[in-house]
């Protein structure tokens, strides 16, 4: 029997505008990601370098854009949080210890409450035992230990949980932690049937 939900955010919770973002970089005039892009923003998730460094790291790639362009076409990617996903967890905290586990950075953060306005952000906060933030930890998922250490910090029982994320490798990770998981596809299936798995 289930008795603690993990949870991540990104295609879970808030809705993430993928292409809206890489078409504003790409009016900016960046094709795409490269290898060099994508080392960084796993830099930045692990808290390792400062929202500064991350952004001089976009301009040496794009000279001619502003700072606040850059980070106006990086915040681009978070979209709407249906309410309805709101009021779900608000009443599934009263039955599940639920944690928030997310791969993200400062500068997403703090758009997604400017969007949401305070009162939306913490009652959504407000559902969970602990946030975990990856660049509050030093560590991303899909690494085993970011699991490891919420189990160990929070006494959980790795059977009795259930990890929520839309990327099958961090549900493989988490699977080899022991914990239950739904590998959750967006546009498909939506975290308020949650019930309708069968897993609970």
């Amino acid at each position: 029997m289930i008795n603690t939900i993990i949870f991540d955010f990104g295609d879970v919770f808030v809705n993430l505008e993928k292409e809206r973002s890489l078409d504003q970089f790409r009016q900016l005039g960046l094709a795409g990601p490269n290898d060099e892009l994508l080392a960084l923003n796993d830099e930045f998730e692990r808290g390792r370098i400062s929202e500064n460094q991350f952004m001089d790291g976009f301009r040496k790639h794009l000279p001619e854009a502003d700072m606040e362009a850059i980070r106006t076409a990086w915040n681009s990617i978070i979209g709407d949080f249906p309410l309805e996903r709101l009021e779900f967890l608000q009443l599934l905290s009263h039955k599940y210890r639920l944690f928030l586990l997310t791969n993200t950075d400062a500068i997403h953060i703090r758009q997604f409450e400017e969007l949401v306005g305070e009162s939306f952000a913490s009652a959504f906060y407000q559902c969970f035992e602990k946030v975990y933030y990856s660049y509050e930890m030093g560590m991303r998922k899909p690494e085993t230990e970011i699991f490891n250490y919420i189990i160990r910090k929070h006494d959980l029982s790795p059977r009795r949980t259930l990890f929520v994320d839309d990327k099958k490798e961090n549900c493989d990770a988490a699977e080899q932690c022991g914990l239950q998981v739904w590998n959750l596809q967006p546009g498909v299936e939506d975290v308020v049937h949650l019930f309708d798995k069968k897993i609970l």
